[in-house]
C-alpha cells in the first residue's frame, strides 16, 4: 500500500471515530448475508487483505446503551504485527486499574449513572470517602476516568467500548 492510501484510510478511521465522540451513526454498512455468522470478520479480513496484512490483525467494535441512557458506537482495529511488536508493558497501569474489585464496581455505577464521589460514597461496600477518592484518581490516571463538570465523573467515550470488550473477554 502506498502513501497516499494509507494517508486516506487513516483519515477514513479518524472520521469515523469523530463521529463516534459526537455520537453521530457510522457511515453506513454494506448490506449483509443474513446467513454470515461472521459477518464482521469476513468483512474485516477483507480490509486487512487490501492492506496487505498478511498475519491477520484485531478489531472490537460495539453500539452501546448505558443504564444512563447515553449511546456510544466506537470501533477499532490494529494489524497483528502492530500488536506483537508493541511495547506490552504499556498496558500494565491501565490493566492494573482494573485489578480492583470496588474500582470495577465504581466504574459500573458511573455508567449507571452514579457520578459524584457523595454518590459512589452512598453505596455499601465502596470503603470511606477517602478510598474512594483513592479508587478515582487511579482510574483517571489510567485513563478509565475523567472529571467533568462540578465534581461529577465519567468514563470517556472512547473508553466504554474497550472497557465492556475487556470484561466481556475477561469472563470467556
Amino acid at each position: 500500500m502506498d502513501l497516499e492510501q494509507r494517508v486516506d484510510e487513516l483519515a477514513r478511521r479518524l472520521a469515523a471515530l469523530e463521529r463516534a465522540a459526537d455520537g453521530e451513526s457510522p457511515a453506513p454498512s454494506p448490506q449483509r448475508d443474513p446467513g454470515d455468522d461472521l459477518w464482521a470478520l469476513n468483512g474485516f479480513k477483507e480490509q486487512l487483505a487490501a492492506l496487505g496484512a498478511d498475519n491477520g490483525g484485531v478489531l472490537f467494535t460495539g453500539a452501546v446503551r448505558t443504564p444512563a441512557g447515553k449511546r456510544y458506537e466506537w470501533q477499532y482495529g490494529l494489524v497483528t504485527d502492530a500488536v506483537l511488536e508493541g511495547d506490552w508493558a504499556d498496558a500494565a497501569e491501565s490493566f492494573a486499574a482494573l485489578g480492583q474489585p470496588v474500582r470495577l464496581r465504581l466504574l459500573r455505577e458511573i455508567l449507571g449513572g452514579r457520578c459524584t464521589a457523595a454518590e459512589l460514597a452512598g453505596l455499601d461496600g465502596t470503603g470511606t470517602t477517602g478510598q474512594i477518592y483513592h479508587h478515582l484518581r487511579q482510574l483517571t490516571a489510567a485513563g478509565w476516568l475523567r472529571a467533568a463538570a462540578r465534581g461529577r465523573y465519567e468514563v470517556p467515550a472512547e473508553r466504554v467500548v474497550p472497557l465492556l470488550v475487556m470484561l466481556t473477554a475477561a469472563g470467556r
